[in-house]
């Protein structure tokens, strides 16, 4: 079986990818055109490059269906919610950095914090008669983050773009999104609550726990680690050899 490793297809995220696996010595690239999903690995034997999009593969990752696959950690936690039970770390790449956070409306100026977050919540909906909205697309990440600090009077409201307009639009009062440098939030007149964020993310190459591990997979796996200078993933290898305990004998 050859090792499927899933990248993705497009954008700053696809080029910083194949300049970390080039770095190294192995060699991705698309082939066709920009509209062709198709590529090539080179100085490696026995791995198959798969584009997808970067929100793509956890999917893929957890179905077992590529063995390896790069992209953020936040679309890992977010749409899995058994991440451990199905996906290894294998190496963090140094790049795609980006923190989760949870923005208001500047003129806000009593509200600097999560607790006074949870303060104004429950205000507004005393005044208003419906729960504060926080437009987001990470939905799992943020119910998980404001059940622990103790705010519940919110209701989420679903964006999967222009996620820092929806306050001018008047169809939020705060959002939860990604970001790197603020500038966004800055011109959409948002600050960010102070602390640390709801997650810090990058760019990781994942194995899959649910992919068929067999020897070619196991031993294309070792070859390209070594390669790349990292660990192979253990907990895979150490799960498949209590199933399989004639793993390691012959070839």
């Amino acid at each position: 079986m050859t090792l499927k490793l899933g990248v993705p297809s497009k954008g700053r995220l696809m080029e910083q990818t194949f300049d970390w696996f080039g770095e190294r010595g192995v060699e991705l690239a698309r082939t066709g055109s920009a509209r062709e999903y198709a590529g090539v690995v080179s100085g490696i034997d026995g791995v198959e490059l798969v584009l997808l999009s970067a929100a793509e593969i956890p999917r893929e990752l957890a179905s077992g269906r590529i063995h390896l696959g790069v992209t953020g950690t936040d679309l890992i936690r977010e749409k899995l919610p058994l991440y451990n039970d199905q996906v290894e770390t294998l190496a963090k790449l140094g790049f795609g950095h980006a923190d989760l956070i949870i923005a208001v409306p500047r003129f806000w100026v009593d509200v600097e914090t999560v607790d006074d977050l949870d303060a104004v919540a429950a205000a507004f909906r005393a005044e208003h008669g419906f729960r504060l909205r926080i437009a987001t697309k990470y939905h799992r990440l943020i119910r998980e983050y404001l059940r622990r600090e103790g705010v519940a009077d919110y209701q989420l409201v679903d964006s999967q773009g222009a996620t820092e307009g929806t306050v001018k639009n008047l169809t939020a009062e705060a959002v939860a999104d990604i970001t790197t440098t603020g500038a966004t939030l800055e011109a959409n007149h948002l600050k960010v609550l102070r602390g640390a964020p709801v997650l810090q993310s990058q760019a990781t190459l994942f194995a899959s726990k649910t992919a068929a591990w067999d020897v070619s997979a196991r031993s294309a796996v070792a070859s390209l680690a070594e390669q790349l200078g990292i660990d192979g993933p253990t907990d895979i290898f150490e799960s498949v050899a209590l199933t399989n305990p004639d793993i390691g004998k012959g070839g």
